[in-house]
């Protein structure tokens, strides 16, 4: 890690005194456009998931003194640098960013990049307590097709929960306490696309009082890979019950039509209509946008990131 960096990570803690996680060991990674990306090392254990990296992504604007949202974003072996990714593509979360707090659209903001655990993501990003209410046989079925696809011969404990214990107990208190950031729900976002768009509309109904706003993108509501109406009904019922506006903040939804994405209208559709009944008001504290055209890859989410970023930290003129 530079000195620098090192400074500005330091001068976050309040009053000058030592962090209480001085020892933890960020090192600066390349591969980023814009801004300086850390990374706490991946051998850092947590008592919920396995042991993983953990990313901060800094825009040009951070100095360490005036304080900025936070942004938790999903899948983060994705999202800056497309030379690593599987795929050769990226979300270019730090173009976009800092293009916007540069044009002062959005409030100065930090990405805390969560990595996902490989052939385990699906089962770690498949929302609980909807899986809890499945039939045995038919969610046996369903993540023995999802292991396969993933590599795996046998399938692994859904751990959502533990995954969200992982952020607001585990992560959450370690950038709060070093970062120049600030801690309400309002300021704190949560962002995923596909499974990790469930994962976003999860987090902000288990934990209303963290996260202020939700942003899915191209949410994959059949959870499998075929569509069916066991699984969106049991995200449907659990959006009736945990998502509403007396509840939870500002929730973003979209899709496109191709690939994956052309699956998810009808489902979608009646996930509007379970909001629109919760009392949700769309432009206002929610909104869902179609996208035709555009597919189930980081390329076409790159392309209208700054609209659900806009939706989370527009900035008051």
């Amino acid at each position: 890690m530079s000195i620098g960096i090192a400074l500005l990570v330091a001068s976050c803690t309040s009053n000058g005194a030592a962090p209480a996680n001085a020892g933890v060991q960020w090192d600066t990674i390349s591969g980023v456009s814009s801004g300086t990306l850390l990374r706490l090392d991946s051998a850092h254990a947590t008592p919920w998931l396995s042991a993983r990296p953990l990313d901060i992504w800094l825009p040009r604007t951070y100095d360490g003194k005036r304080k900025h949202a936070v942004l938790y974003m999903y899948d983060a072996q994705m999202l800056f640098d497309a030379k690593v990714t599987w795929n050769h593509q990226e979300w270019r979360v730090d173009e976009v960013l800092d293009s916007l707090i540069a044009a002062k659209t959005i409030l100065p903001t930090i990405v805390v990049g969560l990595h996902n655990g490989g052939m385990m993501r699906n089962f770690e990003y498949f929302p609980q307590k909807p899986f809890n209410t499945l039939k045995s046989k038919f969610s046996d079925s369903t993540m023995a097709d999802i292991a396969m696809r993933y590599g795996s011969d046998s399938t692994f404990p859904v751990q959502s929960d533990k995954y969200l214990q992982y952020m607001v107990e585990g992560v959450k208190p370690l950038v709060d306490s070093t970062f120049a950031v600030y801690t309400d729900k309002s300021a704190t976002a949560v962002a995923g696309s596909s499974m990790g768009g469930l994962m976003s509309m999860y987090a902000i109904g288990e934990y209303p009082e963290v996260f202020g706003t939700a942003l899915c993108m191209s949410t994959h509501w059949p959870g499998g890979f075929a569509p069916n109406e066991e699984i969106p009904n049991a995200f449907e019922a659990y959006v009736a019950e945990y998502l509403r506006p007396e509840r939870v903040g500002k929730i973003y939804f979209d899709y496109g039509t191709e690939t994956l994405d052309g699956m998810y209208e009808p489902f979608q559709n009646q996930i509007n209509e379970v909001l629109l009944n919760n009392g949700f008001e769309s432009e206002k504290n929610w909104t869902t946008q179609k996208f035709p055209g555009a597919a189930h890859d980081e390329k076409s989410w790159a392309k209208r990131l700054h609209i659900p970023f806009t939706f989370a930290f527009a900035k008051q003129r």
